[in-house]
């Protein structure tokens, strides 16, 4: 994942701006390499408090961190290469709360696809994470599409 990084607010302490950077990078990060295990790692747990959500493009939001990670789980297996690179992000820090909003420009091959052939595409992406005893973990991840010129109303 490539990254570029816009403005940031924080109350959350010092270095609370680059964990949750670092957080949200292991997000993208476990999603291009396949890796569930890692992926797990990064969501928030019942224990934890709060209740896993995610809504992928287009769909319907997806509540509890087993229906979020099998959601995850199919999108990998579908998806044999998967790339993010991600602009205009944002960080805001706000206690044991913090928000990251960013562009998510995709690049991908599915399954059956050549490996020469490659489509892209464009969301715009709101990942909320809560400070654990763990350290930050993605507690709501939301994305939608973004229209491309001449496909809008």
């Amino acid at each position: 994942m490539t990254a570029a990084t816009g403005g940031a607010a924080s109350t959350g302490g010092p270095g609370a701006q680059d964990a949750v950077l670092a957080a949200n990078q292991s997000f993208y990060d476990a999603v291009e390499l396949g890796d569930l295990d890692s992926l797990e790692a990064v969501w928030v747990d019942e224990r934890d408090g709060a209740v896993a959500a995610c809504v992928h493009p287009g769909l319907a939001p997806i509540h509890g961190r087993a229906g979020v990670l099998r959601s995850w789980a199919a999108v990998m297996a579908g998806t044999p290469y998967l790339q993010f690179v991600l602009t205009d992000l944002e960080v805001q820090v706000h206690g044991e709360t913090a928000v990251v909003t960013c562009t998510e420009n995709m690049l991908s091959a599915p399954d059956g696809m050549p490996t020469t052939s490659f489509a892209g595409g464009h969301a715009v992406a709101t990942n909320v994470f809560r400070r654990t005893g763990g350290g930050w973990r993605l507690w709501v991840h939301h994305a939608s599409p973004v229209l491309q010129p001449g496909t809008g109303p």
